[in-house]
């Protein structure tokens, strides 16, 4: 459970720096729209605001579920046979795998 733990609160802490990132780059680009006013700039003003709103309804989305598997795994140990399901172990797992995703996503986003 520790590990678990472990991991749930880094990918949590994550996931707040990058919505944080997120925001810095956001006023970057409308520094950039402001000093830039052609149509092809304006382009990509567009295409980076989309992303940055899918990004933070992702991250707000993961976080989420990431709260609700801890929650649900903190119930199962506290139940008289101690175990964890095999399926929140399974979705778990499958969380941390999007986390990893969703890392690389926003990553890519602030190299562009």
């Amino acid at each position: 459970m520790k590990h678990t733990n472990n991991l749930h609160s880094d990918a949590l802490r994550s996931l707040d720096f990058y919505k944080q990132d997120i925001t810095i780059l956001r006023s970057r680009l409308e520094e950039t729209a402001a000093n830039n006013t052609g149509h092809e700039v304006a382009m990509k003003v567009e295409y980076f605001q989309n992303q940055f709103l899918i990004q933070q309804n992702n991250i707000d989305e993961l976080k989420h579920k990431i709260h609700e598997n801890l929650s649900n795994i903190q119930n199962q140990l506290k139940e008289p046979s101690g175990f964890i399901s095999q399926s929140s172990a399974a979705e778990d797992v499958e969380l941390y795998d999007q986390y990893l995703i969703e890392e690389k996503i926003v990553n890519e986003i602030r190299q562009e």
